[in-house]
């Protein structure tokens, strides 16, 4: 267990622009920042950062919290995993207890693949620096690579004996299960039970996530088989996918930030070399075909991305592929050529930065114009191969979704092709609209239907009332492509019709009319509810501060005995039931406490509810801002109070509404049923309970005639 005074001082430290930007580029708006979502795929950035609320919100997936819900979010943490993360990135110390044999029964799949790796890591590294076999192989090879110490160090780099199942046994002797250890890959079993380890002989280059989590490792064997593949890389797992991660992000992102460009490698050599060189701001893709995750993954942090190629064509045209996805995601690609027999990592290791980035800013070519340059020379005069290099060059040009872009480079190849610019044009826009139909069509669009609605039966889409925005989980037929808010951080409401709908479980949504009104008193809650909105008179004549958060559950303490509960979503129950616990406290910050909660689902939902675009003293306008002597204390003195009072009144009233209205609502649905009773009461000819629904109905319509007064009554001095 975390000491609560330490959680306390690491939700007081976290600051959410801080965090945040450690995984998403973030650009200032207003009060704001906003950014790519990293929590799904977008162009255009749809995800908002607020400072002043201390919570970030994505308009495009609904995902919103606080610093600690983002960590969980975006690490795959839970609570206690996501404030050691946060301790850790502020330095403040966390006592951690050693875990008993049942709490290590307990820890998730994900921590203990974590687990697992972060010992092999340490033990790669202990076997190459501290055994005769991994300093005279392993150290022997990354000198002769030319690496220094503070290289190998930075980057993890290991060596795993090559006695068989050396590392296999030395886990198991520390207490890890054997389903974890087959699970991370860097041991297997044979099919007579026997073990073995993957990585045996080879050296380690252990792959980080964007936090700096070990999430796989590559061995490279040092001799030479024509029967052992020269890589071998951990299996794809519950923590590891390897389209979604990047070699060396975690030590380019902030790099890649400053020179808002990133350079694209293709091995783990080729990484190293070039920071050992002084060029940080390197990925590699390991190998593999690039992938949109990877491509996104870079794009969070800037949209600029240079490939850098040795000579061998053969090799640029296998990776055309993954270019036309740099540009399909909207990326500006520029293409090096390296010097014949040089590679990254050779080049990288005969000069320092200053000359390699020289190198590359002499070199560099567009993409697009690269390709055709290098196409071309292959079409001479067949005019076959001449349509295929026009055909080649249009679906890449078609790919880019900015149409201004799409337009000067039609024009630049007719200018390098020799061809009508109108009939390239015509063709890009064919290929480009084609295209664009396609992705519709995949993502279920009806053009007949102004809003993409979600295909799984567990959602549906619910109206909202008047003056409630909905956190967001569906987007608008814009997709990824609408802008958020230029000001604040949540889109406000128009003629009081929610701008965006809301995917609510069906199952309450079918059954309940009562959910705009719950939210809109949930919402008051989280925003408001240590705030006095009144005084009441207390036993002894003395006024006595009604906060917003008594106010609700008292009102509302009636309906736990009729309904047997106070509001018929389970989220919003659970917070009004903390709330009951903090209702003596005068200024408890339900904001903070809510956005930064254990609960995943609660923090998400106060964060969505706190994020909406709201100014308390709407009344309050310019015409009421102070004019006078800023140096004459008293009449400013009176001028707060004034404002102060203001203020009050506004939350007292809005915060009787909505109880009035969610009682109002209570009332009607029960004359609904009294009504539908009573149409079978008459048809089966049962006229005395026909005459008691009767009854029951004006007694209904008395309360609902003194609801309001009921509401309101209990003010003494607003």
């Amino acid at each position: 267990m975390i000491d609560p005074k330490t959680v306390s001082r690491i939700l007081d430290t976290a600051q959410i622009v801080d965090v945040v930007s450690d995984f998403v580029t973030l650009r200032r708006r207003g009060a704001n920042y906003v950014g790519l979502c990293p929590f799904h795929d977008e162009k255009t950035g749809s995800f908002v950062v607020s400072p002043a609320k201390g919570i970030f919100k994505c308009f495009g997936c609904g995902k919103a919290g606080g610093p600690v819900h983002f960590i969980m979010e975006h690490e795959q943490l839970d609570y206690p995993g996501a404030l050691r993360y946060l301790a850790k990135k502020y330095g403040i110390e966390i006592v951690e207890k050693e875990l008993s044999a049942e709490e290590k029964q307990a820890q998730s799949e994900r921590e203990s693949l974590f687990a697992v790796n972060d010992w092999a890591a340490r033990y790669f590294i202990d076997t190459l620096n501290n055994t005769e076999e991994g300093r005279s192989v392993g150290i022997s090879y990354f000198r002769e690579r030319g690496f220094t110490d503070e290289t190998i160090r930075k980057f993890g780099l290991g060596y795993c004996p090559s006695e068989g199942s050396a590392m296999c046994r030395a886990a198991l002797a520390h207490g890890f299960k054997a389903e974890f250890i087959e699970k991370t890959g860097v041991g297997l079993r044979r099919d007579n039970g026997a073990w073995y380890d993957r990585f045996r002989g080879r050296v380690i280059f252990p792959v980080h996530t964007l936090s700096g989590k070990v999430v796989a490792f590559g061995g490279r064997v040092l001799e030479k088989n024509d029967k052992t593949a020269k890589y071998v890389n951990s299996p794809e797992s519950e923590i590891y996918s390897k389209s979604h991660e990047l070699y060396g992000i975690y030590f380019a992102k902030q790099s890649i930030v400053k020179a808002d460009r990133c350079f694209l490698v293709e091995g783990y050599t080729d990484v190293i070399s070039m920071h050992q060189a002084g060029v940080t701001n390197v990925v590699a893709s390991s190998g593999t075909s690039l992938t949109e995750g990877q491509i996104r993954l870079i794009h969070r942090f800037t949209p600029n991305i240079t490939v850098l190629y040795d000579g061998d064509n053969a090799g640029i045209k296998a990776s055309v592929r993954g270019i036309d996805m740099l540009l399909a995601e909207g990326m500006n690609v520029k293409v090096v050529l390296l010097p014949d027999g040089e590679d990254p990592d050779s080049y990288a290791r005969g000069h320092n930065a200053s000359d390699f980035i020289r190198f590359i800013d002499e070199n560099q070519t567009d993409f697009i114009h690269f390709k055709v340059k290098l196409l071309k020379g292959e079409v001479g005069t067949d005019p076959i191969k001449r349509a295929q290099l026009v055909q080649d060059v249009v679906r890449s040009i078609a790919l880019m979704p900015d149409n201004i872009t799409r337009m000067v480079y039609t024009k630049e190849c007719a200018e390098m092709l020799d061809m009508d610019e109108g009939t390239l044009a015509n063709e890009v826009r064919r290929v480009h609209d084609a295209k664009r139909t396609e992705e519709m069509k995949r993502a279920g669009y009806n053009p007949d239907n102004s809003r993409k609605r979600t295909t799984d039966p567990a959602y549906r889409h619910v109206g909202q009332g008047a003056g409630v925005q909905p956190p967001v989980q569906a987007r608008e037929a814009g997709g990824e492509n609408a802008s958020p808010p230029d000001e604040g951080d949540i889109p406000h409401q128009t003629d009081g019709i929610s701008q965006q709908p809301e995917l609510v479980n069906e199952a309450f949504a079918a059954r309940s009319p009562f959910y705009s009104h719950e939210r809109n008193i949930i919402q008051e809650v989280v925003r408001h509810g240590g705030q006095v909105m009144c005084y009441e008179e207390g036993d002894d004549g003395a006024a006595v501060p009604l906060t917003v958060g008594r106010y609700v559950i008292e009102e509302l303490a009636e309906l736990r005995g009729e309904m047997g509960c106070m509001v018929h979503d389970a989220v919003y129950a659970r917070i009004l039931d903390e709330m009951a616990e903090h209702t003596a406290e005068v200024g408890f910050d339900t904001a903070r406490y809510f956005t930064g909660h254990t609960d995943p689902d609660i923090s998400c939902e106060a964060a969505n509810l706190v994020s909406e675009q709201y100014q308390l003293s709407r009344i309050f306008t310019k015409e009421d801002e102070y004019t006078g002597d800023p140096n004459d204390k008293k009449d400013m003195e009176i001028y707060l109070r004034h404002k102060e009072e203001k203020e009050r009144k506004e939350l007292f009233d809005v915060v009787v509404k909505v109880v009035f209205e969610y009682k109002s609502e209570i009332v009607e649905s029960k004359n609904k049923a009294l009504l539908a009773e009573m149409r079978e009461a008459q048809a089966a000819g049962d006229m005395p309970r026909v005459f008691e629904i009767i009854r029951e109905q004006q007694t209904l319509k008395e309360i609902s005639k003194q609801l309001g007064a009921h509401c309101g009554h209990r003010v003494l001095a607003r």
